[in-house]
């Protein structure tokens, strides 16, 4: 690379850092919990959820992280109950920045349960009472308790009735990390395959994954070691793939769909173009475009994918978690998982879903825009009204 174009890939990195960086207590973003919030109870009305947890993170020296950024040896289990405040707001996870947090207006895990092994996993993934599984995989800059309550936040907004399970990379949760991230990521890879495997035992009506960010390009290389295993479905329980802001190339997603094959239920991809997290991957990856904020949807659409196209929709902070703080977007997804029914365009139920999350994106972004979803077989778009 000359020296004048890596000077100035340097001066857009540093420009795209800034609105990347926070000033929050790092001790207590990274907690989960603290006696102190255990001992005060669950207040009333509050719900608790529990969630499964698979991870590649090695533990944490503090009980109240539980697990650290740092790679583990083998993959990890834990079973955890996590407290959603009464005053919840759909798409927030409120978190305490510093301090401890207050089970009255701060999520936090209330019971935290190690899990043996792999067969003890299982073994707890059936005892749920539904059959359906979510899987969820988060993305780059991440520590474990950002993952944790998010997954819980998804949960609880979606109205999701199943056995959840959190797949948790060994992400550090810092800006200035990606590589470190990235590799991690690329480590994960079979632990997913391992996890998505075990959940398969445990006999589940249908298994969901819904992946975030660098999250995405584990969840692809997980599913193509599946097609490449000669079992892409998992025995035909794997339901919806939904990958939001993918932070992958656009060129390695068409190779791992090339290798998957068109699913036998469209994968759905979320992007945005003003997606400002994944304008700081480009820039490290040669700006090479990503496959979430790529400017060609029925190319995409080709592959076996629903595009659902947020670049309109306003925007809201760095616009890259916009499938999660959106509370129409959230309760079309939620839709999405309780029904577990097949993708088709012809329904009128299709028009007036993307009717509403239109409506409800310019509401909440605070900006008139639309939604644009590709299909294999078409386009649809919803204008707000003026």
């Amino acid at each position: 690379m000359p020296v004048y174009q890596f000077r100035m890939s340097l001066v857009a990195f540093m420009a795209l850092l800034i609105p990347l960086g926070g000033c929050a207590s790092d001790l207590a973003m990274r907690r989960i919990t603290s006696p102190e919030a255990i001992a005060a109870g669950v207040p009333q009305g509050a719900t608790q959820h529990r969630i499964l947890v698979a991870t590649t993170r090695a533990p944490d020296d503090n009980p109240e992280i539980l697990f650290s950024g740092e790679r583990g040896d083998g993959v990890s289990f834990a079973e955890i109950t996590v407290s959603v405040p009464p005053d919840h707001e759909t798409g927030e996870t409120e978190r305490v920045s510093r301090g401890l947090p207050d089970p009255s207006r701060h999520f936090v895990a209330t019971d935290i349960r190690p899990v043996a092994n792999s067969n003890a996993f299982t073994q707890t993934a059936r005892a749920g009472s539904s059959q359906d599984v979510l899987v969820f995989v988060h993305g780059y800059r991440n520590t474990f308790a950002d993952a944790l309550f998010r997954i819980t936040q998804i949960v609880h907004d979606t109205g999701f009735q199943g056995t959840a399970i959190l797949f948790s990379w060994a992400s550090r949760g810092s800006t200035l990390d990606y590589i470190y991230d990235r590799d991690s990521a690329t480590a994960a890879r079979d632990a997913l395959e391992y996890t998505l495997r075990n959940a398969a035992r445990a006999n589940p009506r249908r298994i969901d994954i819904m992946a975030h960010s660098m999250g995405t390009w584990v969840t692809m290389e997980a599913l193509r070691q599946l097609k490449i295993s000669g079992d892409p479905t998992l025995g035909g329980r794997l339901g919806d793939v939904i990958l939001a802001s993918p932070d992958i190339s656009a060129d390695v997603f068409k190779a791992q769909m090339q290798r998957y094959g068109k699913p036998r239920t469209p994968f759905f991809v979320l992007l945005s173009r003003d997606d400002r997290a994944l304008q700081l991957s480009q820039v490290l990856a040669g700006n090479k475009p990503r496959l979430g904020a790529y400017t060609d949807d029925k190319e995409i659409a080709e592959l076996g994918v629903v595009v659902v196209n947020l670049t309109e929709a306003g925007s809201s902070g760095i616009n890259h978690t916009k499938f999660a703080q959106n509370p129409q977007l959230v309760a079309l997804l939620g839709e999405r998982l309780r029904s577990g029914e097949k993708f088709n365009p012809e329904r009128n139920k299709l028009g007036t879903s993307l009717a509403t999350l239109g409506v409800g994106v310019g509401t909440v972004l605070e900006s008139t825009a639309r939604v644009i979803v590709t299909t294999p077989q078409a386009v649809f778009q919803t204008a707000l009204p003026q």
